[in-house]
């Protein structure tokens, strides 16, 4: 953590001031209510000698009854590198959770590879898989009657899940990121690669570009070990929103899987969330509008993924919090884009740690007014407090994150369109490098495969506008991502050629002219679902609008006559799924209706 201090020894000291909202609210209660407001309900009295029996047995001894039970939610698996080393990170939370006066326990939830499953049928359960996660934590939590929990999390996916468990128990917790993987090493030039690299060397070999053993020295040599995919994709995205919402430690989402700094963090989460309760801290006070706004803010200035509109919209129903796509396009006005990361820019999420991280960026947002300074963090500090008693600063040579002065891009990337093609909405990742207006004709595919099948075998052309459908949170159903596609449009050379819309959703490591989140989806009978081939296509990034170049009337027509297809599943959870998932501007979460 740099030069943060450890903050063990400030809460074991007492030095952690309270924010004064805070102070009041744990003054109000008696000491008994805060620390084991829930444990003592499963195991204090005569009656619960059996429960008390049980946990003997799983290593607590007879005065860690009268200790606050704080649960460790480890997303461990040996599935994806992202996770494969959070066992570790969970045990030395527990030391962080013991050595404050707590008694730790760590569970498990599962964890699913975006990267291993893309393009595939396996990927519809990509998103699902965020609820299982917070349904399962919040079932472990309740059912066991933890006082509060700590979170650790490293893929895409099980980051928002545990934050919505968080929002939905309102239990003192803090959420840990697993950490960025290193860059791999490739080619005769040794030059820096990550999973991207992979992907667009399968469009590169269809193209020619690449001998079968440069794809085999990629593929082998392109991911180095433990840690979350290392550009400003969607792990790293997700991992900034949540710190930048006071939900983490500061510099939590900006450190290496790997190195000291990361087990610090997760001994002082074990800390911090001692310290919440004993100030009556919970995560409905740190997730307000505000702290929200300030998450939105941040991931536009270090041009993060597209999903993030989606997490944050459901992280903010969990919490309680109105949040809609038009915040998006209301603080996207007026937030430019400051760091070069991949997947536009040149940069790894580890060249961004190695100058320090989140912290200093954040300092000069909330000094210029762009974040919300007096937002409430997991430390018990405010958000201004915290950066402000970092010493931390970029060195001066430094590239990677440009001043308010030399934005990389004026206004958000994130670009939220409307029009007669998406009139509840749809979400474009715009660098500016890809142009920001594209006319095409529409050739339509009713799958992911099919439109990946035809992008490599040279069936779309200069000027197509790619349609992928029936990939929405219903119709796919799981909304899956489209890094295949767009990877191989890069690979083959087509980036700036061809534009893709689909009513699924993009990969953070996807760029290019490409626009997903499209609704109403084509499942539900959305105007995407009647576009024919050959029909054309505007997508205006400045206008913020796409348009279906046909007439009010014949696409009436077209929408009338529509039938809706039956569901590909019917049994197990993606047919669940499908039947309680709203849209995806409405997050694409499951509890929404009740």
């Amino acid at each position: 953590m740099g030069d943060l201090p450890c903050l063990q020894a400030a809460f074991a000291a007492g030095k952690m001031r309270a924010h004064p909202i805070m102070a009041k609210k744990a003054a109000s209660k008696k000491p008994e209510s805060l620390h084991r407001k829930h444990s003592a309900i499963v195991v204090d009295g005569v009656e619960r000698a059996p429960s008390r029996a049980m946990l003997h047995a799983v290593g607590f001894k007879r005065e860690d009854f009268q200790k606050s039970q704080i649960g460790i939610a480890s997303t461990w698996s040996m599935v994806t590198p992202c996770n494969m080393h959070i066992d570790r990170l969970a045990k030395e939370t527990a030391k962080g959770v013991d050595a404050a006066g707590g008694k730790s326990l760590i569970f498990n939830t599962i964890t699913i590879s975006d990267g291993i499953s893309m393009g595939t049928e396996g990927m519809k359960y990509s998103l699902v898989s965020r609820e299982v996660i917070a349904d399962s934590i919040e079932t472990v939590v309740g059912c066991e009657g933890m006082d509060g929990f700590v979170a650790i999390g490293g893929c895409d996916k099980n980051m928002p899940g545990c934050v919505m468990a968080m929002a939905r128990l309102n239990r003192p917790s803090v959420f840990v990121y697993g950490g960025t993987i290193l860059p791999g090493c490739v080619g005769h030039e040794k030059k820096d690669a990550d999973i991207v690299t992979v992907f667009e060397a399968v469009g590169k070999h269809a193209n020619c570009q690449i001998t079968d053993a440069d794809l085999i020295d990629i593929e082998e040599h392109s991911i180095p070990g433990e840690g979350s995919c290392g550009g400003m994709y969607t792990a790293n995205t997700m991992a900034s929103a949540i710190e930048a919402l006071g939900m983490s430690l500061p510099n939590s989402g900006a450190q290496s899987a790997v190195g000291d700094d990361k087990l610090i963090d997760c001994f002082d989460a074990g800390a911090a969330v001692m310290n919440m309760i004993k100030l009556g801290i919970t995560p409905r006070d740190i997730m307000t509008k505000e702290a929200f706004e300030n998450a939105i803010t941040l991931i536009i200035t270090l041009g993060g993924s597209t999903n993030a509109v989606l997490h944050l919209i459901a992280m903010a129903h969990s919490a309680g919090v109105k949040l809609t796509i038009e915040d998006f396009v209301r603080i996207g006005k007026k937030t430019p884009v400051l760091a070069d990361l991949k997947p536009s820019g040149k940069y790894f999420m580890n060249d961004l740690v190695k100058i320090g991280g989140t912290v200093p960026l954040m300092r000069i947002l909330v000094e210029e007014g762009l974040m919300h300074g007096d937002c409430l963090t997991v430390t018990g500090r405010t958000m201004k407090e915290n950066v402000r008693k970092s010493k931390i600063v970029y060195p001066k040579s430094q590239k990677i994150i440009r001043p308010l002065s030399d934005p990389i891009k004026k206004d958000s990337h994130l670009v939220i369109f409307k029009g007669n093609l998406c009139p509840e909405g749809a979400v474009g990742k715009i660098s500016g490098k890809e142009g920001l207006t594209f006319t095409g004709k529409a050739i339509v595919f009713e799958s992911e495969e099919k439109a990946l099948d035809a992008i490599l075998n040279d069936k779309v052309k200069k000027g197509h506008v790619i349609v992928i459908r029936m990939e929405g949170p219903k119709g796919g159903p799981g909304m899956r991502e489209m890094l295949s596609p767009t990877s191989a449009i890069m690979g083959k050379g087509l980036g700036k050629d061809v534009a893709l819309i689909t009513d699924g959703r993009f990969s953070g490591g996807s760029h290019g002219f490409v626009v997903g989140h499209v609704t109403p989806e084509a499942f539900v009978g959305g105007p995407i679902a009647v576009i024919k081939n050959g029909d054309a296509i505007t997508i205006d990034a400045e206008k913020r609008a796409i348009t279906l170049g046909i007439p009010a009337k014949e696409l009436a027509a077209r929408l009338k006559a529509w039938k809706q297809p039956k569901p590909r599943y019917t049994r197990g959870v993606l047919a669940k799924y499908a039947a309680l998932t709203t849209s995806a501007s409405e997050g694409a979460v499951t509890d929404k209706q009740f």
